[in-house]
């Protein structure tokens, strides 16, 4: 009986220490994976995909990695906010390990949809709402704006000049001479900076909303260069001049895909029927039909 309890003692003896060496051998290969990490997964090389307007060292020292970095410890997410914040142009990065020693960044740049114009709205006090949302695929760079402006706290600047934006709202640089893009009026830019999204008062988050809407729309659509100038500035419709001869009135609230395909095809109708020179005002906000074509004075 004594020897039965003693082997049991033994076989409990082993079994502890089997598990103790488990787990003592468990920590070994962590503590060895850890250091094989460090020790040899440093980065010699660092390569750039996609770029055009900017040089690969211009994407490399925006992200913030240096030669001799660990892959595995840098964090791919603050490289590409650091790539979005300090490159405008860029409207999404995605960087990519590539075992042993080489990190790839993949980039797409963007390009500027419009211009907004300096604008200035009395009833609209200067408290920021800022969009939150990337480029195709863009980063989120800006936070939403408090809903109220503490006592005695300084008024955000107002754009003195107007600005370049990407379709997302993306703010690019301040717009040069002849940018040859759309013009929109209607927003009041706040605080702008170059790689942040565009900020305006809160009582105009609503107009930046259709404004994003619209851009993305024609983007889609290919129309960008269709339209000359965008007009925010109404409360139940959005003006829009249209292959030069067309003033469009498209409804707020409705899709604006949909409405741009309205606006499109009523366009061509309208040419055909009346010739290549055919001007005048399309309003799509009337209940008795989808388009409505009114003659300009001649």
């Amino acid at each position: 009986m004594a020897s039965m309890r003693h082997n049991r003692k033994r076989k409990r003896g082993r079994r502890r220490f089997g598990l103790l060496f488990k787990l003592l051998c468990g920590a070994a290969l962590v503590a060895a994976a850890t250091l094989g990490a460090t020790v040899f997964f440093q980065v010699e090389t660092i390569a750039v995909v996609g770029n055009s307007r900017y040089t690969a060292q211009e994407v490399i020292d925006a992200s913030g990695v240096q030669i001799g970095d660990n892959l595995f410890q840098m964090n791919k997410n603050q490289i590409s906010q650091q790539i979005l914040q300090r490159l405008p142009y860029v409207g999404e990065v995605s960087p990519q390990r590539g075992l042993p020693s080489t990190l790839t960044i993949q980039v797409t740049e963007i390009s500027a949809a419009a211009q907004v114009e300096v604008y200035r709205d009395d009833s609209a006090q200067a408290e920021p709402a800022a969009d939150g949302s990337g480029d195709g695929g863009e980063a989120d760079s800006s936070a939403q704006g408090d809903s109220s402006q503490a006592e005695g706290e300084e008024l955000p600047a107002l754009a003195d000049q107007p600005w370049l934006i990407s379709a997302s709202g993306k703010l690019l640089e301040a717009a040069p001479e002849g940018s040859g893009v759309l013009s929109v009026t209607g927003l009041t830019v706040l605080a702008p900076q170059a790689g942040t999204m565009l900020a305006v008062p809160q009582e105009q988050q609503s107009r930046l909303a259709t404004l994003k809407e619209l851009l993305s729309a024609l983007e889609a659509a290919g129309e960008l260069d269709q339209v000359s100038s965008i007009d925010l500035t109404h409360s139940t419709w959005v003006g829009m001049r249209y292959r030069e001869n067309f003033d469009a009135r498209l409804p707020l609230g409705e899709d604006m895909a949909h409405s741009l395909a309205v606006l499109s095809a009523a366009v061509e109708d309208t040419l055909q029927t009346r010739g290549p020179q055919a001007a005048g005002t399309m309003d799509l906000t009337q209940e008795m039909a989808d388009a409505i074509f009114t003659p300009a004075e001649s």
